[in-house]
């Protein structure tokens, strides 16, 4: 293949991205990579005859494969995808979580399609959610749903981000709710919480998962944890306080991937990652402000396959080059 065809086939995987991914207009591609309207057109038929466009865009720019050859040697990962920027405004948080959604909702149905995976662990937020929505249907029947984490908000209302609900619909499974909060109130209600038999026969089952899908908090007022009411303001603020920039399954952790002595990690009804340790554990997560969140995550060793977009993938690197640079 000539230079000339490799960057062909590159601006046609852009294009194919930006337009069925994105949903950019032509006019809008065009500008995004300085071509007229015409030849945009030209690449996304060049895309779709080369087998690039098919229920999901097969392959990825060659900086996606960069990023995620530093992240998976960095990480010690299995798999690593990086999603491709779709061309919105630096920051937009919902595009980074649709073009993430993408391409996990392909991973996640030839991960689920698997006779071998007879029981998944999910946990929830809006990535998963996305993520899931995304994902072609499967038929299998015979396969278990567990949420690893409470389904509820404090309030004991359905946390409209858990997904073991539309995950069953995706796959024909059956679907096991944790009928309790994410954080409780306090420790001793969280300890009611797993007296009762119905919570620990949950848990049980979950710690029994072939794999585990989970998301990444962040604790920003943009994230899942402050949106929906699950940590109030002078917890979060708190928090912050304490060093932690990050919410891995119910615990905090600091930048360096350590757990902090926060009380609220003790009021997590769920499993720790610690419970999943030594497992097969994808994580998904989107958007420029889970930089942090997910770097301390990575730095836990826990977290086995990552999905993350383009932008939040060179913000990863950038930030990992910046610690090395600091002086001793």
């Amino acid at each position: 293949m000539t230079g000339r065809e490799d960057w062909t086939t590159y601006l046609a995987i852009r294009a194919a991205w930006l337009s069925y991914v994105g949903g950019c207009t032509q006019g809008e591609i065009a500008a995004r990579l300085d071509v007229s309207p015409a030849k945009v057109h030209r690449l996304i038929a060049h895309a779709q005859r080369a087998g690039h466009v098919r229920f999901h865009i097969e392959g990825r720019p060659v900086e996606c494969l960069e990023y995620e050859d530093r992240l998976t040697r960095s990480f010690g990962l299995n798999n690593c995808i990086v999603a491709p920027d779709l061309g919105a405004q630096a920051g937009d948080e919902e595009a980074s979580i649709r073009a993430v959604g993408s391409a996990a909702g392909h991973l996640l149905a030839q991960v689920l399609a698997s006779s071998d995976i007879a029981q998944v662990g999910v946990g929830m937020g809006r990535t998963l959610k996305a993520a899931i929505s995304a994902m072609p249907r499967i038929a299998r029947p015979d396969l278990s749903i567990v949420s690893i984490s409470g389904s509820l908000t404090r309030r004991l209302s359905a946390n409209p981000y858990d997904v073991v609900q539309l995950l069953s619909e995706r796959t024909s499974g059956e679907g096991f709710y944790l009928p309790v909060p994410y954080l409780a109130a306090s420790v001793a209600e969280k300890d009611m919480f797993l007296g009762q038999p119905s919570v620990q026969e949950l848990l049980q089952r979950a710690r029994r998962c072939d794999t585990f899908v989970i998301g990444i908090g962040s604790l920003g007022d943009e994230g899942h944890l402050y949106r929906m009411e699950l940590i109030s303001r002078d917890e979060q603020r708190s928090l912050c306080e304490s060093g932690a920039v990050g919410d891995l399954m119910g615990r905090f952790l600091d930048r360096g991937g350590a757990a902090v002595p926060a009380s609220l990690s003790e009021k997590a009804v769920g499993l720790g990652y610690e419970d999943v340790r030594g497992s097969r554990v994808l994580a998904l997560a989107g958007g420029l402000s889970k930089t942090s969140a997910v770097l301390s995550s990575l730095r836990t060793g826990v977290i086995t396959d990552l999905v993350v977009d383009e932008g939040l993938a060179q913000s990863l690197c950038a930030a990992m080059e910046e610690r090395v640079a600091q002086p001793a």
